[in-house]
């Protein structure tokens, strides 16, 4: 599956996400991805939550078009203190 694709995916169906989606083994590997998602969703939630919210987000893809999801979600201001440092 593309990134961009899991991109859009994520970002439509997750409240008011900012996913940043790669092939970290290259794009020879499409199966494999890494995604970065910034979301006032996970506000209070464990990060077992936050990332079963971008599983639900990506829906049968998850099972159906992608092998694996490196995945590292955050809150807004996680991510200002992340970048910040």
């Amino acid at each position: 599956m593309d990134a961009d694709d899991v991109t859009e995916l994520i970002e439509s169906n997750l409240e008011d996400a900012e996913a940043t989606v790669s092939h970290p083994r290259g794009v020879d590997d499409e199966d494999h991805l890494a995604a970065t998602v910034v979301s006032p969703a996970f506000e209070g939630e464990s990060l077992v939550a936050q990332h079963e919210l971008v599983y639900d987000a990506l829906g049968d893809h998850m099972t159906d078009d992608i092998h694996a999801l490196e995945l590292k979600t955050y809150t807004p201001e996680e991510y200002a203190e992340k970048s910040d440092k």
